[in-house]
């Protein structure tokens, strides 16, 4: 992998001085890989050098808080918290919420870029205004890192997330044990996407079909449908509901997160359909999506401990502010931007399917669902038992 070509990009140097930091450079935690990171965020601590070498601020821009809770949750206190054990001043620190606003994530890039920020952070609401902001960054010398959503189009210098071509094969085959465990004769399976708009949606369809293809070409299941994809919940139990009533002998659905498979699940309650029969996936390790994994209403969930990703984007970042090029054992990976036509290096880390046996050691233990939310009621006490959660 050439190091030398994500930063040429940027602006920030031209391309013989980079040639030097890369080759001369003192190289801080060069030991830093992609597997480095904990929850106990220890790792970060390797950077407090590269950190004092650098200059500037470091902005974030996260994209809303509609459609999951995530980003204010989870995505913003983790990287707060991963930047401050690096020792990043916290002055030097811009963290904004464009709220679903592609205007306002657009003035937040340049409203953080006017206040000196030298690296951004972007979870972009779309490519479209993803590839916008990373063209301002670029005419004003400052590399962006896509950040969970990669923009098509664009001009990064990296990406960040968890491999969303894994996360969707994690479906897939969660579905393929789940239809043998429930014992259901001949699937018949609704094949359900995220937004066409979302990048990741398109990787995780990637992913799952590469486990089903296979199944439905053998005749082994039926693909009953591909309708078109969403991430708003009303709208895929609209889907959902206009599917089952054209295709009443389906009795399974493919869905990529669990707010959607929730409006699936609450569809096929009205129905009296009983759990453990009419298996539905999901993502995102949600509270409710847990609560349906261990009532037997959904087979699992793919679950990806975002204080990984948090900590992975703040090293990357820390580097760029210093004008280091990251250790090769850190950019494990290329990410294909099909519109631009390149691959774009990135950080890609491990997602887990988690089901009733690993939901305690996983899901519960990393405290990103409390017990004590999970087991709430009498139904739920009696679930959690029954899966070894106190």
């Amino acid at each position: 992998m050439s190091l030398d070509r994500p930063l040429r990009s940027t602006g920030l140097l031209t391309a013989t001085a980079l040639s030097l930091i890369l080759t001369t450079g003192p190289g801080f935690a060069q030991g830093l890989t992609a597997g480095s990171f904990s929850a106990d965020f220890a790792a970060m601590e390797q950077l407090k050098p590269l950190v004092a070498k650098g200059k500037g601020k470091v902005a974030v821009l996260l994209p809303e808080t509609t459609t999951s809770a995530r980003y204010t949750s989870f995505d913003a206190p983790y990287l707060k918290q991963a930047f401050a054990a690096a020792g990043l001043a916290a002055d030097d620190l811009i963290i904004s919420n464009a709220q679903g606003s592609e205007a306002s994530e657009l003035t937040q890039a340049q409203s953080a870029i006017s206040q000196g920020a030298t690296v951004l952070v972007m979870d972009p609401i779309s490519s479209g205004v993803g590839a916008s902001i990373e063209t301002y960054a670029k005419s004003h010398g400052v590399p962006v890192i896509d950040y969970d959503r990669l923009t098509l189009g664009g001009s990064r210098a990296y990406y960040v997330s968890f491999d969303n071509v894994k996360v969707g094969e994690l479906i897939g085959q969660g579905m393929v044990q789940c239809l043998d465990a429930w014992k259901v004769a001949e699937p018949k399976l609704l094949v359900m996407r995220g937004a066409p708009t979302d990048n990741n949606a398109t990787l995780f369809a990637q992913g799952y079909m590469s486990v089903l293809k296979p199944e439905f070409d053998s005749g082994k299941y039926k693909n009953m449908g591909e309708p078109a994809g969403t991430w708003d919940p009303a709208t895929a139990r609209t889907t959902f509901e206009e599917q089952y009533t054209a295709h009443s002998d389906m009795n399974a659905a493919v869905v990529p997160n669990d707010d959607n498979a929730n409006a699936v699940i609450s569809y096929l309650k009205t129905l009296k359909v009983p759990p453990k029969t009419f298996p539905v996936t999901g993502q995102d390790a949600t509270l409710t999506g847990m609560q349906n994994v261990l009532t037997g209403y959904q087979c699992g969930s793919v679950y990806k401990p975002i204080y990984l990703e948090a900590q992975a984007a703040a090293a990357l970042a820390l580097y760029l502010r210093a004008g280091e090029a990251p250790p090769e054992g850190l950019v494990n990976g290329k990410t294909a931007d099909t519109q631009a036509g390149t691959d774009v290096p990135s950080i890609l880390l491990t997602p887990i399917w988690v089901t009733p046996e690993n939901l305690a050691a996983t899901v519960v233990k990393d405290g990103f669902v409390p017990a004590a939310k999970l087991c709430a009621g009498s139904a739920m006490t009696a679930a959690c038992t029954a899966a070894g959660i106190k």
